[in-house]
């Protein structure tokens, strides 16, 4: 998959903003967008044009997506990585594991995979971590130490 892929980042920092706004988790937010996942990585361009809090509001309003009780937030102890910057982790982990053709079975995958939610306590470095020191964690199954 090219690197810097636009519509992927904008897509996962969309999913971010999304899960943070209605607090549920990422890969609850992605199965309640359905169709419109695609949608939104189709025509990132056009949705980019927009404050990320009305294209958010319209996709929530849209597919009914409750409020859940996951919050990341509250319980964080130190700066909260805004949702571009996790969307962009997020964005080079599926492009470092998945094609152009793979790509929403990856934002699927990624999302539901055990490493999103090690990336995702944010009183840990991991999101800090380089995009190959997550490849090879992902490809592994567990946190390399080095």
């Amino acid at each position: 998959m090219d690197k810097n892929n636009n519509s992927l980042f904008y897509t996962c920092s969309l999913i971010e903003f999304i899960s943070r706004q209605t607090k549920n988790d990422r890969k609850d937010v992605i199965e309640y967008l359905g169709e419109d996942l695609e949608r939104i990585y189709d025509y990132e361009d056009v949705f980019h044009c927009e404050p990320i809090e009305k294209v958010a509001d319209d996709f929530i309003n849209r597919n009914n997506i409750p409020t859940g009780e996951f919050d990341n937030i509250s319980t964080c102890k130190y700066n909260v990585p805004d949702y571009w910057e996790i969307g962009e982790v997020f964005e080079r982990l599926i492009e470092d594991n998945y094609s152009e053709k793979e790509v929403f079975d990856g934002i699927r995958e990624v999302y539901s995979s055990w490493l999103a939610e090690k990336i995702l306590n944010f009183n840990s470095d991991l999101y800090y971590q380089s995009r190959e020191y997550l490849t090879e964690c992902y490809k592994d199954g567990e946190i390399i130490i080095s």
